[in-house]
């Protein structure tokens, strides 16, 4: 099972969304989430990722609306960092639902595009993939220890066409300009921030 979402959070989505809705969000929740990655295509193909999995003797499942998207069957996470294709860049462990925003807003090669808030850096790698490392993209973070693991995971991930800067990205110099602009608030991926809300 996942996380128990905390009565005033259940409260808040009732109010919110009506008692059916809520329950469907809540039930949404609780459920456990399959064991998902990107495949890095910076660094490999897709072909060459599947034949590494059939190899290994590991079933999977593709998702409909990311080609780079698995859904792992028979490993779990901590298998999966033991893998040589883990190892080395090729493969992302990261959740279906990190992996949308990046495909939603369709980035395009040749453009400037922000990244507000983008450590560990799965989509702002997915980012470079998207766009074959042909897009000029700025990656914030303000936390010290999250920074470095941003860059350790550009670097990993073979991503050449991200500039990270430690900053409040608010507040970032009115010199820079953007096309795209990716935001990805961390009140919407920690719990220990959700009981901050006010």
């Amino acid at each position: 099972m996942g996380k128990e979402l905390p009565e005033f959070l259940k409260e808040m989505l009732n109010k919110q969304y009506g008692e059916k809705l809520a329950e469907r969000i809540i039930e949404g929740y609780s459920v456990k989430r399959p064991v998902t990655f990107r495949a890095n295509t910076l660094k490999v193909t897709l072909a060459e990722i599947e034949n590494k999995l059939k190899e290994l003797g590991i079933e999977f499942e593709k998702v409909p609306w990311s080609k780079e998207a698995f859904i792992i069957k028979n490993a779990n996470e901590k298998e999966i960092e033991n893998w040589e294709m883990y190892k080395n860049g090729e493969i992302y462990l990261q959740s279906l639902s990190s992996m949308l925003p990046p495909i939603i807003l369709e980035p395009k090669e040749n453009t400037d595009i922000l990244d507000m808030a983008a450590a560990p850096g799965g989509k702002t790698t997915q980012l470079a993939a998207l766009t074959q490392n042909n897009a000029h993209i700025t990656a914030c973070e303000i936390n010290t220890i999250r920074l470095e693991r941003l860059k350790y995971n550009i670097e990993k991930q073979g991503a050449t066409s991200i500039y990270t800067m430690q900053t409040d990205s608010r507040r970032i110099d009115d010199f820079f300009s953007f096309d795209q602009i990716l935001l990805d608030a961390p009140c919407s991926r920690k719990w220990n921030i959700k009981y901050k809300w006010y």
